[in-house]
């Protein structure tokens, strides 16, 4: 593994801590951006620890250069106390990096967060990324032209909600979607996205600046909006949808997660039924896969991301394969069969 991080006392204790877990090596020290580049480059390691904070080039400017050129898969090691920091790693995470985790705190035991790290380092490591394009966010910002192939049947009944479901490379993925959406698009989206609690708390309001729809974090209770808007699963709760209206639980995890993509798409398929829409993207694990499932089989429109896109070809393979994704995409047509669900909505 590469270390990038700027703190010489971080860097070296990084370095020896990790050294003695028996299947981890590291092959260099980054104090810098550029340098965490040159090394990338020349040792071409199975991992990079990134920290975001860093002189001569920041780790988001060095993610993205490695994501364009060597593309290596990049653990961000970063505060989740810092808005400007926050704000940097969800950058990243757009750019191609492929997880993160908080940088140790006064009150973490030692032992316990180094076994954290290795543990996400390993898991890291085996995913095979993919060129990332030099300009982060991949998708065009206009209208795509790319139409979807519906079947007739489909047609008959209007959507009136969408719902979205991510993970592992999810951040880009939603970036790129969303961002290509016109401000006046006719359909609500609920989405869940498995992101760290840590580091949840600022990513609807990163979310929201990459895009023209008001993308904010859910309230109990509250009445489905109209178009133009994405209601996110808040930290630790499931999204419900109901009749006009959308709840938070505190119900236990699916899959080991809360909120849990699986749970928001069975209460759609079971509130909305064929008008709706779901789309499972990037991530690992199988969250998601039943539920994509449940809608399908209630008549909703059903997609899944292609695994040439995908960060991790997790979810949506496990969608793939029990037969809940009517269509299989890429990630740059489907904003555009989110705009032909929109147009036979306004229609």
């Amino acid at each position: 593994m590469l270390i990038a991080e700027d703190s010489v006392t971080i860097r070296k204790w990084l370095v020896e801590a990790l050294s003695r877990e028996p299947d981890l090596e590291v092959v260099g020290e980054a104090e810098d951006g550029r340098r965490a580049i040159e090394l990338c480059q020349s040792l071409r390691p199975d991992v990079v620890t990134m920290d975001m904070m860093m002189p001569v080039m920041t780790g988001l400017a060095a993610t993205e250069y490695i994501m364009a050129y060597c593309p290596t898969p990049i653990l961000i090691v970063s505060a989740s106390t810092n808005r400007g920091e926050l704000f940097r790693t969800y950058d990243a995470l757009a750019a191609g990096a492929v997880d993160v985790i908080e940088k140790p705190q006064a009150e973490d035991a030692e032992d316990a967060w180094v076994r954290r790290c290795a543990a996400a380092l390993r898991v890291v490591s085996r995913i095979k990324v993919i060129t990332h394009p030099r300009a982060r966010l991949g998708l065009a910002k206009t209208r795509p032209s790319t139409a979807w192939d519906q079947p007739e049947a489909a047609r008959e009944a209007p959507r009136q909600v969408v719902a979205l479901g991510a993970s592992t490379g999810g951040p880009g993925a939603l970036a790129g979607i969303l961002g290509a959406l016109p401000k006046d698009f006719a359909l609500p989206i609920l989405l869940v996205i498995h992101i760290g609690r840590s580091f949840a708390g600022s990513f609807a309001e990163w979310l929201d600046a990459q895009t023209a729809l008001n993308v904010r974090y859910a309230e109990d209770g509250e009445s489905l909006p109209d178009g133009g808007t994405v209601l996110m699963a808040p930290p630790e709760r499931h999204l419900v949808a109901g009749k006009h209206r959308v709840h938070l639980s505190d119900a236990p995890e699916r899959h080991s997660c809360r909120p849990s993509v699986d749970v928001l798409f069975e209460s759609v398929a079971r509130e909305y039924g064929a008008r709706a829409a779901g789309f499972l993207l990037t991530g690992m694990g199988r969250d998601g896969a039943a539920g994509l499932l449940a809608l399908r089989r209630a008549g909703a429109a059903t997609f899944a991301q292609d695994e040439a896109s995908c960060v991790v070809f997790g979810m949506p393979r496990e969608a793939i394969q029990l037969g809940a994704a009517e269509r299989v995409l890429p990630l740059d047509r489907m904003p555009a069969a989110l705009l032909q669900l929109a147009g036979e909505a306004r229609g």
